[in-house]
């Protein structure tokens, strides 16, 4: 008897805590599916794994064998994982963003425009041809898409037109929602299998194609035959002149060869060395005379007392200073010559605001270079300890952003970046200007990678959840089959035939059109796949660059759907 009940509890207990409403019944529930799908992702299928796109179908498998969580708690980890992974990626990719519009931006948004466009079209197509209604057709696009903003934006309008909510929008989307993350991955390979691209190769034109980079830093000597500046200082010369450029160190006609204080006064004959933007490389050896071959062995200094060094910002009352603001030459003697930041190297302008993790590349005497290091910090371990501050408030600055309602004359209803759009941008913001406002927003590698792995990985785990309880009835008995094929096409197509174009035509590189791509259809998950495939940040940017625009391009047109409807 007594075994009997024990058993009995023991089965009552399992029931409970696996099917019953509950905090602890949630978490488990969704480390379960998240844990399964990672597993799976380990899976390739003729070369190809899906990866964290695994625990999409798991939560879908979950769900539909009675395995759920509550529908609020289900909503709200969904968004906060949203919200995660997009303000970790804005964080990440923000040091080169704005480099990046100047890049290609322009072409990279017009791609963008292409991709939603088309999306739109065929869509239309597709509803004239088999007169599905629009709300349908509507959630079938934001599914295709995997737009989540747009689901809510059209059931909003819906729900403001006529008084009361189409189920129709939701299930189309849920069916559809699936399809669209396989399309655009499987668009991402076939771009690839067509082009026959090899990822190294790839890697190696784009570091040769950075080489050319007119913003990339370069270093040159240069021989002053100017008679216009004899006898002048470096500092006057650069007082007169607009230019961008460090003079790192000079070589008077003693063939001495020394740092190049502010003071030093150049001669007939005296060269220089110079660290400069290549598109201003011309000019610069124009204003002082002629470029001479540049050798390394040539600018070793003479004085044995005197070295090179390089040192990370970690000190935070430096975070946000300029370099005129520090007077470092004139305090110790030392001459910053470069700044390093997230790998891109920047010149040391007076101007440049330094942030923390900043490299600076620094010669001076040791005596100079020990007392910079001490005012800079140069602590690595500092650089480990996370700044919270910095994301809890981007988050929450992202959230009140994302909900400011946009009024478009001719629509009824207000368009708003929602909880994914309004973080992304709050982040590359915060990343580029935050150092003006003292704030801290430097994360390690590491950190800002389990932040984004975690926040993708609750994201698609509440999506395949939520997606499960009415996936496999749809999709037998209510045509869902012919639903999950609309989706199909207007997932790939439009991708296909923009991405053939930007490689035929604009001739860009892969890495930047599969991030355009992931970034058009609003998908994290063909973004996590990019970045894995890859081995390479440069998804990201273009993902970051084209996502704004899209976001509400993607709001819009599902508005603007309904309404015609």
């Amino acid at each position: 008897m007594f075994t009997f009940a024990s058993n009995f509890l023991r089965m009552e207990w399992i029931d409970n805590l696996f099917f019953s409403s509950g905090v602890a019944q949630s978490i488990i529930i969704l480390a379960l599916v998240i844990t399964s799908g990672i597993l799976l992702s380990k899976i390739r299928i003729a070369g190809i794994s899906f990866g964290v796109t695994w625990i999409l179908f798991t939560g879908i498998a979950f769900s539909h064998w009675g395995l759920s969580v509550e529908s609020h708690i289900l909503h709200f980890v969904k968004e906060f994982g949203l919200i995660l992974f997009v303000f970790s990626i804005g964080l990440q990719v923000g040091p080169g963003f704005f480099s990046s519009l100047k890049k290609g931006g322009l072409k990279l948004n017009l791609f963008a425009l292409m991709i939603v466009l088309l999306g739109v079209a065929v869509t239309l197509v597709i509803k004239y041809a088999t007169d599905l209604p629009i709300p349908t057709m509507t959630g079938i696009m934001s599914g295709a898409v995997t737009n989540t903003p747009g689901l809510g934006a059209a059931q909003q309008t819906w729900l403001d037109m006529q008084g009361a909510q189409d189920p129709s929008i939701a299930t189309g989307y849920a069916i559809a929602y699936p399809v669209g993350v396989i399309g655009i991955i499987l668009s991402l390979i076939i771009i690839k299998k067509i082009f026959s691209v090899n990822i190294e190769n790839e890697k190696r034109i784009l570091t040769i194609s950075d080489d050319e980079n007119p913003e990339q830093t370069v270093k040159f000597s240069v021989t002053v035959t100017n008679r216009a500046l004899f006898g002048k200082s470096i500092k006057e010369i650069k007082a007169h002149f607009g230019m961008d450029y460090v003079v790192s160190r000079v070589c008077n006609t003693d063939g001495k060869v020394q740092i190049a204080q502010a003071n030093v006064a150049l001669t007939e004959g005296s060269k220089i060395l110079v660290v400069a933007s290549r598109c201003n490389r011309d000019s610069i050896t124009a204003l002082y005379g002629q470029e001479h071959e540049f050798r390394d062995e040539e600018w070793n200094l003479d004085d044995n007392n005197v070295t090179l060094r390089r040192m990370l910002v970690t000190h935070k009352k430096i975070h946000g200073r300029s370099l005129a603001e520090l007077k470092l030459g004139k305090a110790f003697g030392i001459t910053v010559t470069r700044v390093n930041r997230a790998g891109v190297d920047l010149l040391a302008k007076p101007d440049l605001r330094l942030q923390m993790g900043d490299r600076l590349t620094v010669v001076g005497s040791p005596s100079g270079l020990e007392s910079v290091s001490k005012l800079m910090g140069n602590s690595i371990k500092q650089l480990r300890e996370p700044n919270l501050i910095a994301i809890f408030l981007g988050i929450a600055l992202g959230i009140i952003f994302g909900s400011i309602p946009f009024v478009i004359p001719g629509i009824p209803q207000p368009v708003k970046l929602g909880l994914a759009g309004g973080p992304l941008i709050v982040a590359i913001l915060m990343s580029k200007f935050g150092p003006r406002f003292k704030l801290v927003t430097f994360t390690t590698m590491s950190a800002n990678l389990m932040l984004r792995e975690v926040g993708i990985s609750l994201f698609l785990a509440c999506v395949g959840l939520d997606a499960g309880r009415s996936f496999v009835d749809t999709l037998v008995y209510g045509g869902g089959l012919l639903w999950m094929a609309y989706a199909a096409a207007i997932t790939v197509i439009p991708l296909l035939i923009t991405g053939i174009i930007a490689r035929l035509w604009a001739k860009l590189d892969y890495f930047s059109i599969i991030g355009m791509m992931a970034g058009s259809t609003t998908d994290p998950p063909a973004l996590a796949y990019s970045g894995a495939v890859t081995g390479s940040d440069l998804p990201a940017v273009s993902y970051a660059t084209v996502y704004p625009l899209t976001m509400f391009l993607r709001v819009l047109m599902a508005q603007l759907l309904i309404l015609m409807g």
